[in-house]
Order: structure tokens, then C-alpha cells, then sequence
């Protein structure tokens, strides 16, 4: 077999030390198919992002690159617009037929921190080589919002796989034919793609925007901020809006998603030619996602979206980005939203767990 490891195969590769940290790895790091990482005790402030590098580790970049170190032990904020490299408590010691990839979790796309993994002569950002063995690292750059950390906290997570996982066109339509993957017509190319909702059912209410000087963001805090303390509202009654150049939304996507029980699916850019912008910071879909949600309507992707260079206009329906479906090596024992804690099965437009509804 092969394919995404699911949530028993982690549990495996941590009894069998694949993965393992100085303090034991807790239940709840388990996911569907990936591994939250949790946060060390040191952030170093960087003067830049930076890859190692063949032949090369972090540490011997930190050698060169580090302005100051700060202790999280009793928490710490992280300002926006600096550049940090935190240790993770997690190690890997791969099998040589096994890659990883990390991601950021949900709420940290919705923060608009960005968070990417990187690794001892690692040439790529959130990429791990078949067979690494050795320690994690993050890059965390506040983009919108200065947060507070503190070590053990989840900001990315990492997923792994046996094999090409990846599923052709021809695969993805036929899954859609067996199990609807979105509740409309299927867009499928290099991947299911997906598009924007400007034309909301109800009212005029289509995104929110990241206000420019706001407080500080603890990341322990749940259902705690004031949304018009950090977000202005976007509305709209034509179906598009103007996108700013540096300024941060968050969206809606127009299709509802569905993720079989045996797939996983990975948020992948659309295309660099479509626009000036970006969508997605956290891209990974567990196995379950929208599955049964709402009577198994799917549950809609919250579109993580920065514009670029120049102002950009946006149409509703306009297609923003794709889903890359992979099959598990075996499903999982646990699926989103079933019985463990899912903060965003069955969403609309919603900002992260950190703001009260």
C-alpha cells in the first residue's frame, strides 16, 4: 500500500521512536492524518527567513543569523514583521521510503501567521527528505497580528506519506462520480478547484479585512477577542470586491467540500497567473472533513487570501484556488469532527477559534 499515514500508523511511528520529543507526545497532537508540532522553549529572532541548505544545519544558520534569543518559558509575544525560529519539542527519524510535508494549522492561516517548517540541510520550506533524521524547526513571522506563545503551543502540524498519493484528474472524477466531492459541478484540473462566494444567501457580509494597529493576540485564549477590535468587515451587494495590495482577508469559499473517509486533501495555489494574490496559508483537509456535516452538504473552505502588487477585483465565482485529493494508506480510526475536537466541521465564513462568534 501506499499513500497519507493515518492517525494508528503516527500513533506506531511514536511507540516505535519515528517520532519523539523529551516530553511525552500527547493524544490530542494526533490528528486524522497528520501530527500537530508543538513549541520549545527558545525563539530566536532572525535578521531574515533562511533555508540551511544542503550540507548544512539550522543551528550553524542561527550561528549567523540570530539578533537575539527569547525565553517563552512564561510566555512571550512574537511582534509583527519580525522573523522567529523556534525549536520544536518533536524530532523525526524517517524510514527511508517516508516523506513528510508540515503545513500551518487552521487558526494560524486565520491569524495570518505565517508558519513553516524547516530542517537540517533542508532545501525547500514545510518539505522533509524521505529518511531525515533529525530535529524540527519553525519560522513563525507575525504578518497582521503580534501573538503571545508559549512552549507546548500547536501552530503547524506535519503530515506523512509512503509513496505517491496524489490522485490524476481521471481519479478525482471518478471519486467525485462515487462520493460528491463539492455540492455543484465538479471544476477539475490539476486538482478539484474551488471558487469564492461574493453573493452571500443572507446579507451583505462576505470576508473580513485585517485592521493595521491592533493588540496582541493570545494564542491560548478561545472565543475571547472582539472581532471589530482586530477585522473590519467586507460587504458587498455587486459580487466583487477590490482586493488591497498587503492587506489580509478572510473569505468563503461558494462550493461546500467533502473529504471521504479514505482521501486527504491538500489546499494547493490555483494558478500564479490567475491574480495579484495568494490563498491559503494553512492547507491540509483531514479525512472526514464535511463528511455527514449538515446532513452531508460538505462544509465550505475558509479562503486565507493576501494581496500582492497591485489592487485586484475579485468576482464571485471566480475560481481562487484547488484541493490536491491524496488516499490514505488505510483510514483512519479517528475522523474530523467525530469525536475529537474540530473547530471548524460544518463552517461558513468564520474567523479563528480566537474571537468570539
Amino acid at each position: 500500500m501506499t499513500g497519507v499515514l493515518a492517525s494508528q500508523q503516527l500513533r506506531a511511528m511514536i511507540a516505535d521512536g519515528r517520532i519523539s520529543a523529551p516530553t511525552a507526545i500527547l493524544s490530542e497532537q494526533v490528528q486524522p492524518a497528520s501530527l500537530d508540532l508543538r513549541l520549545g522553549h527558545i525563539a530566536y529572532r532572525v535578521r531574515a527567513s533562511f533555508l540551511s541548505g544542503a550540507g548544512r544545519t539550522v543551528a550553524e544558520r542561527l550561528e549567523e543569523l540570530e539578533m537575539h534569543r527569547i525565553d517563552l518559558t512564561h510566555g512571550a509575544v512574537l511582534e509583527k514583521g519580525c522573523v522567529y525560529v523556534v525549536p520544536l519539542m518533536e524530532r523525526l527519524d524517517l524510514p527511508s521510503d517516508v516523506t513528510a510535508v508540515a503545513n500551518a494549522k487552521s487558526s494560524t492561516g486565520r491569524l495570518d501567521l505565517l508558519t513553516r517548517t524547516i530542517t537540517d540541510q533542508g532545501e525547500e520550506f514545510d518539505r522533509i527528505a524521505p529518511g531525515y533524521t533529525g530535529p524540527l524547526y519553525a519560522e513563525i513571522c507575525p504578518r497582521s497580528f503580534s501573538v503571545l506563545v508559549r512552549p507546548g503551543m500547536r501552530l503547524n502540524q506535519i503530515r506523512f506519506r509512503d509513496g505517491q498519493a496524489a490522485l490524476d484528474d481521471a481519479a478525482l472524477t471518478a471519486l467525485h462520480a462515487e462520493s460528491p466531492l463539492v455540492d455543484g459541478e465538479a471544476v477539475i484540473s490539476d486538482g478539484l478547484g474551488f471558487s469564492v462566494d461574493l453573493e452571500p444567501s443572507k446579507g451583505s457580509l462576505v470576508g473580513y479585512r485585517a485592521k493595521p494597529h491592533t493588540g496582541v493576540i493570545d494564542l491560548d485564549l478561545i472565543g475571547h477577542y472582539d472581532p471589530s477590535e482586530y477585522w473590519e468587515e467586507v460587504h458587498t451587494d455587486t459580487g466583487r470586491i477590490i482586493l488591497d495590495p498587503g492587506a489580509f482577508y478572510i473569505l468563503v469559499s461558494r462550493e461546500a467540500v467533502h473529504i471521504p473517509p479514505a482521501y486527504a486533501a491538500e489546499m494547493a495555489p490555483y494558478l500564479a497567473m490567475v491574480g495579484e494574490f495568494r490563498v491559503h496559508y494553512a492547507g491540509f483537509f483531514d479525512p472526514g472533513f464535511g463528511h455527514d456535516a449538515a446532513g452531508g452538504a460538505g462544509s465550505r473552505g475558509v479562503l486565507e487570501v493576501r494581496c500582492h502588487e497591485a489592487p485586484f477585483v475579485l468576482e464571485h465565482g471566480q475560481v481562487v484556488g484547488r484541493l490536491v485529493y491524496e488516499k490514505m494508506d488505510q483510514v483512519p480510526d479517528q475522523l474530523y469532527g467525530a469525536g475529537i475536537a474540530s473547530n471548524y466541521q460544518g463552517q461558513g465564513l468564520k474567523l479563528s477559534k480566537h474571537f468570539r462568534a
